[in-house]
């Protein structure tokens, strides 16, 4: 690897009853993801307020990744629906602080699927790298 490629910081927020034990998951099998993610626990995806991800952004991560259940196995029966709905609306927001939409991302991850945990991160990853660092981490 070339010391002067950059490597995004990732801010993860997992819900804990689905996508944090596929995390985990992918921990304990051994599964290989780049280690650019700093995750934070949460107890629904519905939970996660627009402001934290923009907040997030601004601060210096490179990019944000949503992770949560299935729609239809969300604990709280409708909070990965209001983290869908949520999304739709940090996207809009994206534009309106200068960012490029493929910084955010929210995925369905159940806590049997280690390997599609290990694969979103990936890409994720991949992704943001492709895009450089973020406008606000040069500022920071």
């Amino acid at each position: 690897m070339n010391d002067d490629q950059f490597e995004p910081l990732i801010i993860t927020f997992c819900c804990y009853w689905c996508a944090y034990a596929g995390a985990d998951l992918a921990g304990t099998s051994r599964l290989q993801y780049p280690p650019n993610i700093r995750i934070i626990r949460v107890q629904c995806t519905g939970m996660i307020h627009p402001n934290f991800v923009i907040e997030a952004l601004t601060s210096g991560a490179d990019g944000v990744l949503i992770c949560g259940c299935h729609p239809g196995d969300c604990h709280y029966l409708e909070g990965n629906l209001r983290a869908k709905a949520r999304a739709e609306a940090i996207e809009l927001m994206l534009e309106d602080f200068g960012l490029e939409p493929e910084r955010f991302r929210l995925e369905w991850v159940s806590a049997s699927e280690a390997q599609r945990f290990a694969q979103v991160v990936t890409e994720m990853v991949e992704q943001v790298r492709r895009l450089g660092p973020s406008p606000y981490r040069m500022a920071v």
